[in-house]
């Protein structure tokens, strides 16, 4: 069970702390998170598959771990994630925890590079403004968004553009959001196993790792050298 990994001592500062308390080898830990969030996996398919090469884990333990980790592994990747494009699409998807709906906002470029996500309880105005003002921090200014309908969506972009000297472009046309809308259909294929949330921070965690997953396979991590490394080396260089 190889997964490249560089010795315990070579970790970054945040992930050695945390595994300082816990209690299996690097390579299990990690490899377990990274199929957790890249493919159609329970947490007790993760359990029987680690079983069969002899390696007695609990599916609770390894969601401890995907809870544990997968925050140090975005804030990493945020710091190597290659700029995106100006005209955004913009939309929100339905997931749902504990048998109610939330509200999962996401955009994309018009190359379909993610820009930004956010996972809220309500889907409002309040919600919508705080999520443009998080890609906007983390990603820069569009020129353009495009939404579909949404009156919150106008809403919050018409109240961030009262506040700019150079206002945003706003644009509802939803054709033109069928990229975006397309792109939902990666996480929600990955979510589809897990029979729906049972806590809606442990789902914006994981919804974050599934995110951030789907992004490396895009493309969407800086990489030294003309060879990019395979998507699995670039989620584990992560704990470097």
């Amino acid at each position: 069970m190889k997964t490249a990994l560089t010795p315990r001592e070579t970790l970054a500062p945040g992930i050695a702390k945390v595994l300082k308390r816990l209690h299996y080898p690097l390579e299990v830990m990690l490899l377990c998170v990274r199929w957790y969030v890249a493919y159609s996996l329970s947490l007790r398919n993760l359990e029987e598959m680690l079983a069969e090469r002899d390696i007695g884990v609990d599916h609770s333990t390894v969601h401890s771990w995907v809870i544990k980790l997968l925050p140090l592994f975005e804030k990493t990747f945020r710091k190597h994630k290659r700029p995106v494009g100006k005209s955004w699409r913009v939309d929100e998807t339905y997931i749902k925890v504990k048998g109610s709906w939330k509200y999962l906002y996401r955009a994309v470029d018009k190359a379909g590079n993610t820009i930004d996500f956010l996972f809220r309880a309500k889907r409002d105005k309040a919600a919508a403004r705080r999520f443009f003002e998080k890609a906007i921090n983390q990603n820069g200014s569009p020129e353009t968004v495009t939404i579909d309908r949404s009156g919150s969506n106008l809403a919050a972009l018409n109240a961030i553009n009262a506040e700019r000297e150079t206002p945003i472009k706003v644009r509802q046309i939803k054709y033109l959001n069928n990229i975006v809308e397309q792109d939902h259909r990666a996480i929600k294929r990955r979510i589809r196993p897990m029979l729906g949330f049972k806590d809606f921070n442990c789902a914006r965690v994981i919804l974050s790792g599934i995110e951030l997953m789907h992004m490396i396979r895009k493309g969407q991590m800086k990489c030294l050298g003309k060879t990019a490394p395979s998507a699995a080396e670039q989620f584990y260089s992560l704990a470097m």
